[in-house]
């Protein structure tokens, strides 16, 4: 059976992932899956071992102390994810979510993701985790490696998120904006939405003939279109600030890695402006 899979961790990120969750679990009439992964450690890095510098029977005492200590922290870290998947469950059961499934899983986030999304009709994940809740200039390191592995839609929730009133569709003809323009069309989170088209770039034939495309495939839809050059990410976050209760939709990475660390992401540039859920549709 499909579901909404909303991953949370110690961050304040956790409660609007759980009320888009509940938002989007409303839409589609499906379950949550509810996942907080207790991350892998890397022993000798946790330890910072000095066992070179030091005395053979006080390395001996040391390394027993200091696995003492890993155990009590692996058993604080299990009790904090059981906290969190309570409060997490109470708050999308009070927002009207009948079905809530509670996982928690050791291991690596990233790969645990990827495994659970299989019956995933969309991913639910804060901008951020909680090590870099803070990093106000940057996205988390494991939301860019989420998306670009994942076959699922992908919606990043910001600080604060309520349920959209209105989509901000950033378009420039490619196969996955293509794809967030089909969701826009046809999707039960955002067909009935109000859609702000966004296309940057100079005028010409090619940005209306997409501004044209867009008008035939929303039907007539109420539709309202902002259309200027400069910077995408600018524009595009621009035009978010300027529609209040938004959701964005757009195509996610569409340039390789190798790429990215050349000329940059316009995908995870926009994910750091925009203060808004953001939805990524391969």
């Amino acid at each position: 059976m499909q579901n909404i899979l909303a991953c949370i961790d110690a961050s304040r990120y956790a409660a609007p992932v759980c009320d888009l969750a509940a938002w989007v679990a409303r839409k589609w009439e499906l379950p949550v899956e509810l996942l907080h992964v207790v991350q892998r450690k890397d022993a000798v890095a946790e330890r910072h071992d000095l066992s070179g510098a030091i005395g053979l029977g006080v390395k001996s005492r040391l390394l027993e102390e200091l696995t003492q200590l890993d155990e009590a922290e692996a058993r604080l870290q299990v009790e904090r994810g059981r906290v969190l998947l309570a409060a997490g469950e109470e708050r999308l059961r009070k927002a009207g979510t009948a079905e809530v499934k509670i996982l928690h899983r050791h291991g690596g986030i990233v790969e645990t993701i990827l495994e659970r999304e299989a019956q995933a009709r969309v991913v639910v994940i804060g901008k951020r985790g909680a090590s870099h809740e803070f990093a106000k200039d940057h996205i988390g390191s494991k939301i860019e490696r989420v998306v670009r592995a994942s076959n699922r839609p992908i919606l990043i929730a910001p600080l604060e998120a309520t349920a959209p009133r209105a989509a901000v569709l950033a378009y420039d003809g490619s196969s996955a904006a293509r794809h967030a323009l089909e969701r826009c069309a046809n999707s039960p989170l955002i067909k009935d939405l109000p859609v702000h088209l966004v296309i940057a770039g100079a005028a010409d034939e090619n940005h209306a003939r997409l501004a044209d495309e867009v008008r035939e495939q929303l039907h007539g839809r109420a539709l309202t279109i902002t259309h200027k050059p400069g910077v995408a990410a600018e524009i595009i976050a621009a035009a978010v600030a300027q529609t209040p209760d938004a959701v964005l939709v757009m195509g996610a990475y569409g340039h390789s890695p190798l790429r990215t660390l050349i000329v940059g992401s316009t995908t995870t540039a926009v994910i750091r402006l925009v203060n808004a859920p953001v939805l990524l549709v391969r």
